[in-house]
């Protein structure tokens, strides 16, 4: 494994422009910089790779002048970008596969360090789920814990406030200077007095739709476990779960009535095999193996030294097959690779070119489709 190390300014901000262009999400970003070695190299190639794969309009690169800009708003509101390469970004974050580009990061930095336990669940939620949350949290703190949660009303909401003595994260879907939802203004600025705030998305960004499951992931990502205290069948929270499950995070869960709609979907992960829970101690208990740096970390990734292209004839022949294999259903890579017969190296080439021509989209957990 390469040692992490901080990026000089020139180098961060081509980090932050590769991580920034549409359509090169964390798939494509570890393949450039796998193949390229470095973000300006890999800059420096997107529009030839990008009509390879079959673009007819520009790819829209981010200026540097843009990312020196987003570089230097957050350092006016005290905060920073952090590349996945660099030595203060988060162990359990980086064992994600892939993990996040890069973070923005406003307060405390040094709680990304520490074992975190999330806690997420139903936005409307009742009154003793509130206070239960409230106080797992508080408790937890005590323990050693920084509680990771997504600022949302309900859960969310109380397992905050229960952490604010002993520091808590929020992972925010738009950028962290986005004050979503509007009524918790205040909690966000106790954040930062008491703990960190995090995003995946750039400064300014404004959250839609799309945004939470890519928001869901890394508050998974960032924890040892993930706690849900009610959440109805089809929620937010049970999305989570099944991030926490793709990457080896412990699920639990609290029981509840079956009579309340809103502890359908803890009860059906109870029913599957997560972690009944009932106090802090028993999170504790069961999160008291795990630690961060046992995770296999994968953002050395990011410091592979460039490959050997796959010839470009190879490559070409590659696309049309795998086009023709894919569908709007996400499927394997490693399946891909069987299927078309082709080696492994030809596949993820004709992958990148296809992904940064806008033809099929990469997904958590090494899964392609069309896009």
């Amino acid at each position: 494994m390469n040692p992490r190390q901080a990026l000089g300014p020139r180098a961060l901000v081509a980090w932050l422009c590769l991580a920034r262009t549409p359509q090169v999400g964390p798939v494509a970003f570890r393949g450039l910089l796998s193949r390229y070695g470095d973000a300006e190299t890999a800059l420096e190639a997107l529009p030839a790779l990008a009509r390879r794969g079959g673009r007819i309009d520009p790819l829209k690169i981010t200026s540097r002048d843009a990312a020196e800009a987003e570089i230097e708003a957050l350092d006016n509101l005290g905060g920073l970008i952090l590349p996945a390469c660099d030595p203060d970004y988060p162990e359990a974050l980086g064992a994600l596969d892939p993990p996040p580009p890069v973070i923005s990061v406003l307060g405390d930095v040094s709680a990304l360090a520490k074992p975190a336990c999330a806690m997420v669940g139903a936005r409307n939620a009742s009154a003793m789920g509130m206070r239960m949350a409230r106080q797992m949290a508080s408790e937890l703190g005590d323990l050693g814990f920084i509680i990771v949660s997504g600022l949302a009303r309900g859960i969310d909401g109380a397992a905050h406030h229960g952490a604010l003595q002993s520091g808590t994260v929020a992972v925010v879907a738009g950028g962290v200077d986005h004050i979503y939802p509007p009524e918790h203004a205040d909690l966000r600025e106790e954040i930062l007095r008491h703990g960190t705030l995090v995003s995946e998305r750039r400064l300014g960004h404004r959250v839609s739709a799309r945004d939470f499951p890519r928001r869901n992931r890394i508050i998974s990502g960032l924890a040892l476990g993930v706690l849900i205290i009610e959440a109805a069948e089809r929620s937010g929270s049970l999305i989570t779960a099944r991030y926490a499950l793709e990457q080896g995070r412990e699920v639990m869960a609290t029981p509840g009535s079956p009579l309340d709609p809103r502890c359908k979907g803890t009860n059906g992960l109870i029913k599957s095999g997560a972690l009944l829970v009932e106090s802090a101690q028993d999170v504790a208990d069961a999160l008291s193996g795990r630690r961060p740096e046992q995770l296999h970390d994968q953002s050395d990734l990011f410091d592979i030294p460039p490959d050997n292209a796959p010839n470009d004839v190879d490559v070409d022949q590659a696309r049309p097959t795998l086009l023709q294999l894919l569908s709007p259903t996400p499927t394997p890579r490693d399946e891909l690779v069987r299927q078309s017969g082709l080696p492994a190296a030809v596949c993820a080439a004709a992958l990148l070119e296809l992904e940064l021509a806008g033809q099929i989209t990469s997904l958590p957990g090494g899964m392609v489709a069309l896009a």
